[in-house]
């Protein structure tokens, strides 16, 4: 199949804002149709807009049919950060590049492949900020007696916590994550065990990952959190909430950074000043920063 003789190359034109294109096929045996809802290629368009809200379109040419999802270059560099979508890394990564405008996708891909500092750090700050949303849900579902809520929590957060394994050895965390896990880092291995086939009770096994996570990711929590410390750091007047969820740098994180904001605090990491009058109301504003 020449991929270049398609009809849907028209997306080339100016007009549609779009940037580039990748097509991903599933020839033969490589073909799992969960993967792109049982298409035998997937075409993903990527735009400029960042305000462009994903659309997903299915059509033929011939005997061939596709399925087209459209999106914007940020929502494309987010599932890279945030490992959501992994339909379209898995686009980014494997498939062809059909054209694209100003190295727009090869550009982003090469970004990928060496996992460069900037995504290792944003990538890095994303897992712990989903491992400490994932760790205090379990606290509080196992403080309250629901202990199956729990084990799901903790669960993910020691998949937060392998991904953050691979992330500081240079290895982006796209897929096979406890395969890797298994031969880098044992006790984490033996930990995911405990959890998942112990004979202790459920409760335990919670227990005992929850106390693992407490010793062992809250240590790194200055590291993890790099590029929100360098942001506060970055000016002398200390930051309000509002000013640092809508900083670009953090928008990955938007979601959790409360919760993270108030851990740094609470380790006497970042500091807090509640010297701000608020706008339109009595009470005053607590600012965060970095003591020097």
């Amino acid at each position: 199949m020449e991929l270049k003789n398609l009809a849907f190359l028209s997306e080339q034109s100016e007009e549609t804002g779009a940037v580039g294109a990748i097509a991903y096929s599933h020839p033969g045996e490589r073909f799992h149709g969960s993967l792109i809802q049982d298409f035998e290629l997937l075409v993903l368009v990527v735009h400029n807009d960042d305000q462009l809200k994903s659309a997903v379109g299915h059509y033929r040419y011939g005997d061939l049919r596709y399925q087209m999802i459209y999106a914007s270059r940020h929502e494309l560099k987010s599932s890279v950060v945030t490992g959501n979508h992994n339909n379209l890394t898995q686009c980014l990564i494997e498939g062809e590049i059909i054209w694209e405008a100003d190295s727009a996708l090869s550009d982003l891909r090469e970004e990928l492949s060496t996992f460069g500092a900037e995504l290792r750090e944003q990538k890095l700050l994303h897992e712990f900020t989903s491992f400490l949303r994932m760790y205090v849900e379990a606290k509080r579902h196992i403080q309250e007696g629901h202990v199956v809520d729990a084990y799901y929590n903790v669960l993910e957060a020691l998949g937060n916590w392998a991904r953050i394994v691979l992330i500081e050895q240079g290895i982006y965390p796209d897929h096979a994550v406890w395969t890797h896990v298994q031969n880098l880092d044992r006790a984490l291995w033996k930990l995911y065990q405990e959890l998942t086939v112990s004979s202790e009770t459920l409760e335990q096994r919670v227990e005992l990952v929850l106390l693992a996570c407490e010793f062992s990711v809250m240590s790194k929590m200055s590291e993890c959190s790099e590029l929100l410390l360098r942001v506060l750091r970055s000016r002398k007047e200390p930051w309000s909430m509002s000013e640092l969820v809508h900083h670009p740098q953090l928008r990955f994180v938007r979601e959790d950074l409360p919760l993270v904001i108030r851990k740094l605090v609470f380790r006497s990491i970042v500091k807090e000043s509640a010297g701000w009058p608020s706008i339109g109301g009595e009470g005053r504003e607590i600012r965060y920063w970095i003591e020097a």
